[in-house]
């Protein structure tokens, strides 16, 4: 297996980072969770112009026709600058799904983003209202559904909403849409975490207690330490997993529980270690930091709980 991304994924990951660095992705995510799309729904349409949401289409419907391998290192950077929007569901989830309704996977390489959920490991559609399409998949199959009334969520950004079936679509590979939508959350808590453990150091070396910067306290070092040795840990992991998909393995449900497993664990750490860097000014709503720690709470039991995937993890080493 390899693991080391290719120069063409690095060029490709670096565009989008520069891309989204200069979108004002906050403000969008401030706007998403009062109501206004249409801020997140343009930084959507951007990400669509470099072939983001076209990943995972094949050719012959208008998309790039990539691997998992390239859509772990593209939403990586979403994560890392906290996109709002069904990231998971649009990139990775309803290109399976759809693979059954061609007609429909041109929208998605286009850019129209997708809502999906899957009972019981997916729950609740998210961001139902905002997307082109919704859609449930249950057994070995999908199904056009409509969203009733939204649900509370720990991020204002991620609205959720049961979803009642209208019009089914026929046969899908709902498993492979969970790992898929599973390997894409655990990537986008890996961008999560290295974005809040670059903010928590460029923190710790400004902030001063007693005239000297609190990024020399020893305390302090070592929580970062730890921080950054649980994400280059998680990372092979997410990288093995999309190798392992990519390549059908069979052990590549396995794979992805133990990447979501590892990603989700060293995200909330460094979601924890940021607020105790941060300290009082890390509660506030108004502070940026909040965005990146509420993703994170919410995405640690996306797409199938911790609990949920350690089973996983389990009944397959012990088979």
């Amino acid at each position: 297996m390899r693991f080391t991304p290719s120069p063409d994924h690095r060029d490709f990951a670096a565009s989008i980072g520069a891309l989204l660095a200069k979108s004002d992705v906050p403000a969008a995510a401030r706007s998403w969770a009062d109501g206004d799309t249409a801020p997140g729904l343009a930084v959507w349409d951007k990400l669509a112009a470099t072939g983001v949401t076209a990943l995972l289409v094949d050719d012959d419907h208008g998309g790039m026709g990539a691997d998992a391998v390239d859509m772990v290192i593209a939403v990586e950077h979403l994560g890392r600058h906290a996109v709002p929007g069904p990231v998971a569901d649009t990139i990775a989830a309803a290109p399976v799904l759809l693979a059954g309704a061609p007609d429909r996977l041109g929208a998605v390489a286009s850019g129209s983003l997708v809502s999906v959920a899957a009972p019981p490991v997916v729950p609740f559609a998210l961001d139902a209202d905002a997307a082109s399409l919704v859609l449930l998949a249950s057994g070995d199959g999908v199904a056009l559904a409509a969203p009733g009334d939204p649900q509370p969520s720990v991020d204002p950004a991620r609205r959720l909403f049961r979803v009642t079936a209208e019009q089914e679509l026929g046969g899908a590979d709902v498993a492979s849409a969970i790992d898929h939508g599973a390997l894409a959350t655990a990537a986008q808590l890996l961008g999560l975490g290295g974005h809040l453990l670059e903010t928590s150091t460029e923190y710790a070396t400004s902030r001063k207690q007693f005239g000297t910067a609190i990024g020399t306290f020893q305390a302090i070092k070592h929580h970062l330490a730890e921080v950054a040795v649980g994400i280059e840990m998680a990372r092979p992991l997410l990288h093995g997993a999309a190798v392992a998909l990519r390549d059908r393995d069979p052990e590549s449900g396995r794979d992805i529980s133990a990447a979501k497993v590892a990603c989700g664990d060293a995200a909330y750490r460094a979601a924890r270690i940021a607020l105790q860097v941060h300290g009082a000014i890390g509660y506030t709503q108004e502070y940026d930091l909040s965005l990146w720690l509420t993703k994170v709470r919410a995405l640690v039991t996306a797409w199938g709980t911790p609990a949920w995937h350690r089973e996983r993890v389990a009944l397959a080493v012990a088979s």
